[in-house]
């Protein structure tokens, strides 16, 4: 007894850490800390009363090192030795650790089978730190960082070559693209933008691949592959948390995956359906053809509208505070820039039900004239006489008087009218025929309903005339009131009879008509 005392002494002075476990052979176990050699794990110690987990760890992995650098330890000389208080793992004369009861607690097994386990895994430990610290891994590994630089050099150069080709391709098809298309102005802004997107796109790749080199690279030797393993795990763990949140998503996704087909589907239907309203193969009572499409684009956005709506809470991460401050800003941001864009939409689904015009028409806004060429949501746009595109907001359109020449035109009942004022000195009835000639003879004036003349007022010096004639379209208004004018002239320069046109002061000397003979002087030619 006395000898096992001296022992126990002997061992607490001359080897101090092994010893130190030993102090804490009454406390129970604790949370376990990993034994790690060379970034591998190898097991766990428990802490005693005396020793945090951690120390403990530390001392053992560094005794193992120390070990293995020793090129005249043989591994077979560690052993596994026995006494009252502890098994211990020896090498030697070294204790490498001790195996207490409070470090098999809770276990089905004995101190010595623990520390024997304990004592074959250090083995093969120390004999893998040897091969792997051993000169011909260390050339191959070098080798092999040779291989992956070259690889990675390869690899950037054909990236770039690769990405200059896409990008002179990519703009050619834009060029050719634009050219067939209204925006070719905004040509270089969408040429800019797809370019500094493949730029973006390369140099993520390029980054990628440089830490991918850098983590293979500090794999191949010893001394750097913790850092090797800790710069994977960076880009491991978000991508492990990423597909466990995909996993308990995936529900969800389902839901949506089927609740988007069911969407796109009824969607489809109420296209096919306006689709037969517009082509009139389907009739509804006081439903316009022209009505279907317009319906079917607010039935559609209404439809798109409750779809977000219900999936909304579906969609991942729609409960986290980011993403709701998105949903707040973007709210706020489209509730203070759409009051005149609300408005514009409200008086557009306002005016398609109006039906005051239809694509192709030719109508008067306010001092603007043309053919309507697009009804859209926010806009209408009219192609002048003079080939001129205007753009008008709808809004506008509800505040002025809106002139339809081409509705009136399709009936027959579109009445052109033109005044002319002519002295008290010329019988009105001579007027009227004069009037109605010119009509007769104007090409695109119909006979029937046939022209009519109103006296529309007497004035001071003058009687006012209005000749009206019906036109079969609205189309060639400009050329049909041309022609005309030219024809009352004719008439009236024919009969003698004098226009007061623009005013009249006093009466000349003599009448201010032109004679046929001088209808046609140069550089006139003979009509």
């Amino acid at each position: 007894m006395k000898f096992g005392w001296l022992l126990w002494w002997g061992l607490f002075w001359f080897s101090p850490w092994p010893m130190m476990e030993l102090a804490g052979a009454t406390t129970a176990p604790a949370e376990p800390v990993a034994v790690v050699v060379d970034g591998e794990t190898l097991f766990y110690v428990r802490r005693l009363k005396s020793l945090p987990a951690q120390f403990r760890a530390d001392k053992i992995a560094e005794r193992i090192r120390q070990l293995a650098e020793d090129p005249y330890l043989d591994v077979d000389s560690i052993t596994v030795t026995d006494d009252d208080i502890s098994s211990d793992v020896m090498a030697g004369d070294t204790i490498i650790l001790s195996v207490l009861d409070p470090d098999v607690a809770g276990e089905a097994v004995s101190r010595h089978e623990r520390a024997t386990k304990l004592a074959e895994k250090i083995r093969v430990a120390i004999t893998q730190y040897r091969e792997a610290h051993s000169i011909g891994n260390l050339l191959q590994g070098l080798l092999f960082a040779l291989l992956a630089t070259a690889g990675l050099i390869a690899f950037i150069y054909g990236l770039f070559k690769f990405f200059d080709k896409a990008q002179v391709d990519l703009c050619a098809r834009v060029r050719r693209w634009l050219s067939h298309t209204r925006i070719g102005i905004f040509d270089f802004v969408i040429q800019g933008m797809l370019t500094g997107i493949l730029k973006v796109f390369r140099l993520l790749m390029v980054i990628g691949s440089l830490y991918l080199y850098f983590s293979l690279i500090l794999s191949f030797f010893p001394w750097t592959r913790p850092f090797a393993e800790k710069l994977f795990e960076f880009v491991a763990e978000p991508i492990r948390q990423i597909g466990h949140n995909i996993w308990n998503g995936l529900p969800n996704m389902i839901f949506l995956i089927i609740f988007a087909f069911i969407v796109h589907w009824f969607l489809g239907i109420l296209r096919f359906f306006f689709s037969a309203v517009e082509k009139e193969e389907i009739t509804l009572a006081g439903f316009y053809p022209d009505w279907a499409m317009p319906t079917y684009k607010i039935c559609r956005f209404m439809v798109i509208v409750l779809a977000v709506t219900v999936a909304y809470p579906y969609l991942p991460g729609s409960d986290s505070r980011a993403f709701q401050g998105i949903s707040i800003f973007l709210g706020v941001l489209f509730s203070l820039g759409s009051t005149s864009l609300i408005a514009n939409m409200v008086a557009g689904v306002v005016l398609t039900y109006m039906r005051g015009f239809r694509i192709g028409d030719v109508v008067k806004i306010g001092d603007t004239s043309g053919r309507v060429t697009e009804v859209a949501m926010l806009v209408t746009r009219l192609r002048t006489l003079k080939n001129v595109e205007i753009t008008i907001p709808n809004s506008v359109l509800m505040t002025n008087q809106v002139t339809n020449y081409s509705f009136a035109a399709t009936e027959g009942r579109l009445i052109l009218p033109t005044t002319v004022t002519i002295g008290y000195d010329a019988p009105w009835r001579q007027v009227h025929g004069l009037l109605l000639l010119a009509a007769e003879r104007t090409g695109q004036v119909l006979h029937e309903p046939a022209p009519f003349v109103q006296q529309s007022a007497l004035d001071d010096f003058y009687v006012r005339y209005e000749l009206n004639v019906y036109a079969a379209s609205a189309d060639n208004m400009p050329k049909l009131y041309s022609e005309l004018h030219q024809n009352i002239q004719d008439a009236f320069n024919e009969y003698g009879v004098q226009i007061m046109s623009p005013h009249y002061m006093t009466d000349p000397e003599s009448a201010k008509v032109v004679p046929r003979e001088r209808w046609s002087q140069a550089p006139a030619t003979t009509s």
